[in-house]
């Protein structure tokens, strides 16, 4: 039977990223090792950071004067050096979810923190709109989308202030303007590789402005002048990351991955909110992500969600269990996911509903 992964992270990848992965760690390029057993500093892997930095900087028109970096330590880590190295005084953050409030705590170590708005009152079912950020903050944190409340920011906000951003689970699914951002970052096991590397495109001059000590690992300058190689880097999962940035761009960069996501998203969508079964923990159409798609059962029907998770499992739907803060159901729909795999998960909704 063929499976269809909607997990939520580790992402779902295309499947000839996966097989020139293996291939590699079984013999890379040629050289009779293992990827997973060579140097870092060997010859043939600068090519491979190489690469896969100047693919992220094509795909996303990324300006001069931005670094990328791979890293380790998750998006967790970089809550902590984002103000670290940006929070000098001020700073404004967005609370949306789980993952933002996490980076809001993290933040108030640093100094002063303003909550612009927060979408905690109705369990961040929405995307707050309309909010003031103060001009006097060192920039303005946000994350783009939440993968446990279904919530995404579809398009970048235009705001007095320089900006900093968790993507980690909506990365190259839509051209982002870079130029808006004094950051960009985030866990690359959501959307852009296996787990293990963290990404992050930086604005070379926003650093060195913060009056504190840095030690010198949490500091983004060191791994800028070493390019990402000052400690040993995650060598598989960067070479992953390398391989899925190339389908990317073969499939027609992140143009083609926007319209995907939406096609997937409306057809999912769709489904849900015609369904008698089902609605959407996300009502406000505008704010639905198109990578995390939660819902859960009508209330006179609750009592079925164990059953249909067996009976989706049955047929072949792979991590559809919703997070336990949301319960119900999860569909996470990454740039790899296919259009069948979402037509066979609305074609088990349907049969569901016929059932009962």
């Amino acid at each position: 039977m063929k499976k269809y992964n909607f997990n939520a992270g580790p992402c779902i990848l295309p499947r000839e990223v996966i097989e020139n992965t293996a291939k590699q760690i079984l013999d890379f390029n040629g050289s009779g090792l293992s990827l997973a057993e060579i140097s870092h500093r060997a010859k043939d892997f600068q090519p491979v950071v190489d690469e896969a930095v100047a693919l992220i900087k094509e795909l996303l028109n990324v300006p001069e004067g931005y670094s990328v970096l791979f890293l380790g330590g998750g998006a967790s880590l970089e809550f902590c050096m984002i103000p670290y190295n940006f929070l000098n005084k001020k700073a404004a953050y967005l609370r949306t979810g789980v993952w933002a409030t996490k980076a809001i705590k993290e933040a108030k170590l640093f100094g002063e923190v303003v909550e612009v708005a927060s979408s905690a009152d109705k369990n961040f079912t929405y995307f707050p709109k309309n909010f003031e950020v103060p001009t006097d903050v060192d920039y303005l944190h946000v994350t783009s989308n939440n993968t446990i409340y279904g919530t995404e920011l579809h398009k970048d906000l235009d705001v007095p202030v320089r900006m900093i951003c968790d993507m980690s689970s909506d990365f190259m699914s839509r051209p982002v303007d870079v130029s808006k951002y004094d950051c960009i970052y985030g866990g690359a096991q959501k959307n852009l590789s296996m787990a293990g590397v963290t990404f992050v495109i930086i604005k070379d001059d926003a650093l060195g402005k913060v009056s504190r000590d840095i030690p010198t690992m949490l500091d983004y300058r060191t791994h800028i002048k070493k390019g990402s190689m000052f400690n040993t880097p995650p060598v598989v999962p960067i070479y992953t990351a390398l391989e899925n940035l190339r389908w990317v761009k073969t499939h027609g960069g992140v143009e083609a991955m926007a319209k995907l996501a939406k096609q997937r998203a409306d057809l999912l969508y769709g489904e849900i909110d015609r369904n008698k079964l089902f609605r959407g923990t996300v009502q406000v159409e505008e704010d639905r992500s198109y990578m995390n798609i939660c819902f859960v059962l009508n209330d006179e029907y609750a009592e079925l969600q164990q059953e249909f998770l067996d009976f989706a499992t049955s047929k072949g739907m792979v991590g559809i269990k919703g997070h336990r803060d949301v319960g119900g159901f999860r569909a996470s729909c990454y740039n790899a996911q296919t259009v069948e795999g979402v037509q066979a998960l609305v074609d088990c909704m349907k049969e569901f509903e016929a059932k009962h």
